[in-house]
């Protein structure tokens, strides 16, 4: 493996040593142990403490669902892509051209919303934790790869249709 690129001759990128390094598998396991933990979460313990929701927060719920699972396949593709950089599977290059697939934006309703204080402990902790797994792996990327990097053909990066989706459903349940 090569070693990091550097930024003049004395600047060497720290996502960079963290990604393409042994440093990396910390960081691999919390977002893999994440996805297994949410996953578990929304199957078992999360489905029963749903029920008892009123029907607004049941929806806040649900729609939160949606978005801690979107954001953590987004971070999961990420991290996978970045495990096989780092093991030679693939280039940096090829890794580049389809992580432009990857969306790590998917944002969340915050504590002001409303149902959001209803919402189980638990799950507003792997929210809050999946937001922050979020924000780090999208430094991480930025770094590596350059803020808002373009889509392997050069266009804007594909809007994310979940998102949108979510948005709209906001918007509709917001006015009813």
């Amino acid at each position: 493996m090569s070693e990091p690129s550097r930024d003049g001759a004395n600047t060497i990128k720290l996502a960079e040593r963290r990604v393409f390094t042994q440093s990396f598998k910390p960081l691999y396991d919390e977002g893999m142990g994440l996805v297994e933990q949410a996953a578990e979460y929304l199957d078992g313990k999360g489905r029963l403490e749903a029920k008892n929701l009123s029907r607004l927060a049941a929806t806040l719920y649900a729609a939160e669902s949606m978005r801690l699972t979107t954001r953590l396949m987004q971070i999961a593709s990420w991290l996978l892509l970045q495990r096989a950089a780092n093991s030679g599977e693939m280039s940096r290059d090829q890794v580049a051209a389809e992580k432009s697939k990857v969306r790590l934006d998917t944002a969340s309703a915050n504590a002001e919303a409303a149902g959001w204080d209803e919402l189980p402990g638990d799950f507003v902790a792997l929210v809050r934790h999946s937001l922050n797994l979020q924000s780090l792996v999208r430094r991480m990327d930025d770094e590596i790869y350059g803020k808002n990097a373009m889509a392997s053909d050069g266009s804007a990066p594909a809007p994310n249709p979940v998102s949108d989706q979510i948005s709209l459903l906001n918007t509709a349940f917001a006015r009813g």
